[in-house]
C-alpha cells in the first residue's frame, strides 16, 4: 500500500480488493460487462471507446482525435492535457498498444452506493505489461475524484496492472516531442537518406551538422526527425531541441 500513498492523499477509503466490474466494446462494438477477474486477459489496448468525446458550444475542454503512429488510427482524448499523454504514449518505444477511454470500472462503496469510473487511457509495454492512466490537473482534484482514483488504483493492482495519475508533463519535453510528432507518419521515412542518417549518426554528432553530411538539410531533416521520432537515432528531449542538439544512434550496443 506504500505506493498508493505516493499517489493518493492518506485516509481515503476505497472499496474492498474484490467486487469490481468492467464493461468495454470490443473492436466489432459489442458490448460486454463481467467481473474484472474474468477479463484481465482482454486486449484492451484493441477496444473502442466506452464513451463518445463531445463537442459542444462553450465547452472548456478541447476534445481532438490524435493519429497514433504507434496503433495506426485514430484515437480521441477529452482534453489538451490527455493529448499530451496520448501523444507521449506514442513516442514511448516500449509502448506497442494504446487506447483511450478503455472501459468503465463498477464498484459499490462502503455505503451500498454504486460508482463507476472510466480511465482515461490504457496502454500496454512490449514485455506485456499494462498501465492504466487518468488525467487531472493537481489543482482540479477534488475528494470524491481521489475516492476514484484510490479505487482504481486497487483494481488495477487486482489484475497487475500499473495504476498513474498524471498532471502537466514537463513543458520542454512535450514541445519537443511536439516538434518531432510532426514527422512521425511513415511517409517522412525516406530511403536512402535513412539509411545515411544512420550511418552517420553511428559516433554522436551535432544534429545540423550530421545533416548536413548528408545533403540539402531541407530534404534531409525531415527524415532526421521521423528517426527520432522512432527512436532509431535518438536526442536529449528534455532540454530545448535546436542545431546544436547531440543526435546518437539509438540501437543498443
Amino acid at each position: 500500500m506504500a505506493r498508493a500513498l505516493e499517489l493518493l492523499p492518506g485516509g481515503v477509503a476505497g472499496p474492498p480488493l474484490e467486487g469490481f466490474e468492467v464493461a468495454y466494446v470490443d473492436p466489432g462494438g459489442s458490448e460486454f460487462r463481467r467481473p474484472l477477474a474474468d477479463a484481465w486477459g482482454v486486449r484492451f489496448e484493441d477496444v473502442a471507446p466506452v464513451r463518445t468525446f463531445a463537442s459542444y458550444k462553450g465547452q472548456r475542454n478541447f476534445p481532438g482525435l490524435w493519429w497514433s503512429s504507434t496503433m495506426s488510427r485514430h484515437l480521441g482524448y477529452e482534453s489538451w492535457l490527455e493529448r499530451d499523454h496520448v501523444m507521449l504514449l506514442d513516442f514511448d518505444p516500449s509502448v506497442v498498444g494504446i487506447s483511450s477511454q478503455p472501459f468503465w470500472l463498477f464498484w459499490r462503496s462502503d455505503a451500498g452506493r454504486g460508482v463507476s469510473h472510466a480511465p482515461d487511457l490504457f496502454a500496454r509495454r512490449d514485455d506485456g505489461t499494462a498501465v492504466v492512466i487518468d488525467c487531472r490537473p493537481a489543482e482540479r482534484r477534488k475528494p470524491r475524484d481521489w475516492a476514484k482514483f484510490e479505487a482504481t488504483w486497487a483494481a488495477c493492482g487486482q489484475v497487475g496492472w500499473e495504476f498513474r495519475l498524471v498532471g502537466a508533463p514537463d513543458a520542454i519535453t512535450v514541445r519537443n516531442v511536439r516538434w518531432l510528432s510532426g514527422y512521425r507518419h511513415p511517409r517522412h521515412r525516406v530511403d536512402p537518406v535513412a539509411a545515411l542518417l544512420l550511418e552517420v549518426f553511428t559516433e554522436p554528432l551535432p544534429l545540423l551538422d550530421g545533416a548536413a553530411l548528408v545533403g540539402d538539410p531541407v530534404a534531409v531533416l525531415p527524415v532526421l526527425f521521423h528517426l527520432l521520432w522512432t527512436h532509431e537515432l535518438v536526442v536529449d528531449v528534455s532540454v530545448p531541441l535546436h542545431a546544436e542538439s547531440v543526435v546518437s544512434s539509438g540501437r543498443e550496443l
